[in-house]
């Protein structure tokens, strides 16, 4: 080992003994090769397993209207599972870096299935400039940026903003979550996008309104084609592998 390798493994056990990590989930202290989440954390955690595969849940959420060419979420999210401490910290804790380790981790898990064929580039699902002036990032962008990493594909972040900083969905019903996202969000480069294939990247999708208004904003540039890669899908009964309907919070 030569000694700059030396000094900085030095450094990084005075750095971990002095201030070790958390992780996310149990709380146990991580070791020196786990990020955010422990592996044996990691390895409990309730995964879709749909890998992209045609026809599943996530795909399904935007028939009829909307055309999407793949979809995919790497996780079952419901308040209370360890998902939701993962989401939790991302959202709320300003733990920018959970996002760019689990966009790592959810695009290694699609990769091997030709998930990313034919994608022109990432598009995170843009915060308004308040809520992201309050926040310090935009979470989808950090998971996109987790995936860019692993894919090589560029991070479009310029091409759609969110002109509207409307209510939480929280507690909303289907169509009150249509209404609430309707014509939020404004496309800003027309030219760029024209004629792509482009990768939605967002954090949880419980109904796929806000992915749809998105697209629509979007889709004004012509001949754009859409997929779509989330973290997390809300559990509900036709989502999750027992079939039971859990009470949404996201």
């Amino acid at each position: 080992m030569g000694m700059m390798n030396w000094i900085e493994r030095l450094a990084t056990d005075v750095r971990e003994l002095l201030f070790p990590r958390p992780c996310l989930v149990c709380g146990a202290t991580l070791g020196l090769q786990e990020q955010v989440v422990c592996n044996r954390c990691l390895s409990q955690l309730p995964y879709t397993r749909y890998r992209g595969l045609p026809e599943n849940p996530v795909h399904r959420l935007f028939y009829p209207d909307t055309a999407v060419q793949r979809a995919n979420a790497w996780m079952f999210y419901h308040q209370g599972s360890d998902t939701a401490h993962v989401v939790h910290a991302l959202k709320y804790l300003g733990r920018r870096e959970v996002g760019r380790t689990m966009g790592r981790l959810m695009a290694c898990d699609v990769k091997p299935t030709g998930f990313f064929d034919g994608v022109d580039a990432l598009v995170p699902v843009p915060l308004s400039r308040p809520r992201q002036r309050r926040r310090g990032y935009n979470q989808s962008e950090a998971l996109a940026s987790g995936i860019a990493e692993v894919t090589g594909l560029p991070l479009w972040p310029e091409v759609v903003e969110r002109t509207v900083d409307n209510p939480t969905q929280t507690r909303l019903s289907v169509e009150e979550r249509r209404q609430n996202v309707e014509g939020i969000f404004r496309l800003c480069d027309a030219g760029k996008i024209r004629g792509r294939h482009l990768l939605l990247v967002d954090d949880v999708v419980t109904t796929g309104a806000t992915l749809a208004s998105c697209m629509a904003a979007l889709s004004v540039a012509g001949g754009v084609r859409f997929s779509v890669l989330c973290m997390a899908v809300a559990a509900s009964a036709a989502c999750t592998p027992d079939g039971l309907a859990i009470d949404l919070d996201v």
